[in-house]
């Protein structure tokens, strides 16, 4: 049992060591309407609504440049996770995987 219980918290320290890291990192993505910056956590730290897109006749226009650019915001920092987590050892370094 405290095999497991260490385990544990060796997995929660790798955890926390990646989340760290990767709040350290950013992306930045820029379509027709919109530019987002994102850490690597996924949390979205700017973004910039270009001008063209203020108007209300463009807002399903802008609603659908939004929702692009935060997917693949998403998709840069999940690989650029995947790349951290393989320099870090990949799952090996992860105990209990």
């Amino acid at each position: 049992m405290f095999n497991k219980l260490k385990q544990f918290n060796d997995l929660r320290k790798t955890a926390n060591t990646l989340k760290s890291a990767m709040a350290e990192e950013t992306i930045e993505v820029e379509n027709k309407a919109v530019k987002i910056i994102m850490d690597g956590n996924q949390d979205i730290k700017t973004l910039d609504i270009k001008s063209d897109f203020l108007s209300s006749d463009k807002k399903k226009d802008l609603e659908k440049y939004i929702i692009e650019g935060i997917k693949d915001a998403t998709k840069k920092v999940q690989r650029k996770m995947a790349m951290k987590m393989q320099q870090m050892g990949g799952f090996d370094n992860f105990p209990g995987m």
